[in-house]
């Protein structure tokens, strides 16, 4: 298999629609109110599980796209840059899996009934158990900020491409 130069418009899309329900999932997980022992999970939760759930499919179908389609590092960049470029991308995945599986387990320790968009019951990871559920709150928590430390150090070294180096590295992602 022939790696490519560029990333095609698959690969893109994904990408986008990933950033794009990022950008949604933080407000609602930050914004919507704390649900106590007993309490039925409302609208916040629900939609905050589902996209929850979205993001989890795109982000497995992006992982397998990559691994299919190849892009070729670019040969431009010095080795250290395409080194940091590539763990990088590799703890993004592997984060939003974590942070998706573990808010998902969460709700399943807690016995919450869900369901995607209010549509499709949805399957729990686990059995009620409040001590397992305030244990993998504490990694869902720490997974969402490790997550996002990690998409600053993105966004950041996507800016120093664009405005200090000036390589045109960006072009690569950005939509045509």
């Amino acid at each position: 298999m022939t790696d490519r130069l560029q990333y095609g418009a698959t690969a893109k899309t994904f990408h986008w629609l990933i950033v794009a329900l990022l950008v949604v999932q933080y407000p609602i997980g930050w914004l919507m109110p704390d649900i106590h022992r007993g309490d039925k999970p409302g609208a916040p939760m629900t939609f905050h599980v589902s996209f929850g759930i979205v993001i989890l499919t795109l982000i497995v179908l992006r992982f397998v796209w990559r691994l299919t389609h190849p892009v070729a590092p670019e040969s431009s960049l010095p080795p250290w840059q395409r080194l940091s470029s590539e763990f990088l991308h590799w703890m993004l995945y592997g984060l939003v899996l974590a942070t998706t599986i573990t808010g998902w387990l969460f709700a399943s320790f807690r016995g919450w009934p869900l369901s995607f968009f209010y549509l499709v019951p949805l399957p729990m990871l686990a059995s009620d158990n409040a001590a397992a559920g305030k244990f993998i709150d504490g990694w869902h928590q720490a997974a969402e900020w490790t997550l996002l430390a990690f998409i600053g150090v993105h966004v950041a070294a996507a800016m120093a491409h664009i405005f200090i180096y000036r390589d045109r590295i960006m072009q690569r992602m950005l939509p045509r």
